[in-house]
């Protein structure tokens, strides 16, 4: 049985050219790297809508304003809100005040409403759930309550990301559970993967 309420909010960014997905743009592009944010972000609405966990926050960067955003509030019904400014772990942070709250991103297409609900059945009895990701970091963490230690003094966008936050974690006393990793798409080798794995997000 799940928890009566936990939020899942998912971090975005606009799918503007030169914006998003910049470590792709080399590759493909400015405008097919939006394109790609763009169908990211509407899998990932879909995937935790469907998974009916429970309600879910579409946090914005720059700011809420796009329409690809304002589109998928009125065809979702999710909550449109702004990402604050400051570094990962602060846009993270922020998103967990509400309550039990699992936070993902866009650039994870394996995650799957099963996955959601493993990691909100471990919340219940963790301080912390994370799905790690292959490359070092980590693509879902779940929290009870803000817990800012996990957050402090990370290497965000490096392999160290997941290291330093078991250290965190376990610095701080927190019950974690780690369940089993995931990939997210970062590199051209990524993309690859995306288009042999997930046809329908092919550019």
């Amino acid at each position: 049985m799940l928890p009566p309420r936990i939020e899942i909010a998912i971090l975005a960014k606009a799918p503007v050219p030169g914006y998003a997905k910049t470590r792709l743009i080399p590759a493909i592009g400015a405008h097919a790297a939006a394109v790609l944010q763009a169908k990211l972000t509407e899998r990932t609405v879909q995937m935790g809508v469907g998974s009916e966990v429970g309600p879910i926050t579409l946090c914005c960067a720059p700011d809420a304003s796009h329409r690809s955003f304002r589109d998928l509030q009125k065809e979702h019904g999710v909550r449109l809100a702004p990402q604050p400014r400051g570094d990962l772990g602060a846009r993270m942070l922020a998103a967990m005040q509400n309550g039990p709250t699992l936070v993902i991103g866009t650039d994870c297409c394996a995650v799957t409403p099963a996955h959601l609900h493993g990691a909100a059945e471990a919340l219940q009895d963790n301080d912390v759930v994370l799905v790690p990701a292959e490359d070092g970091g980590y693509v879902l963490i779940g929290t009870h309550e803000p817990q800012p230690s996990v957050f402090e003094g990370i290497a965000w966008s490096t392999p160290h990301v997941m290291q330093q936050t078991r250290a965190r974690a376990a610095a701080s006393r927190l019950r974690m559970r780690e369940l089993p990793p995931l990939w997210d798409i970062d590199t051209e080798d990524d993309l690859a993967r995306m288009e042999r794995e997930f046809r329908e997000l092919k550019l």
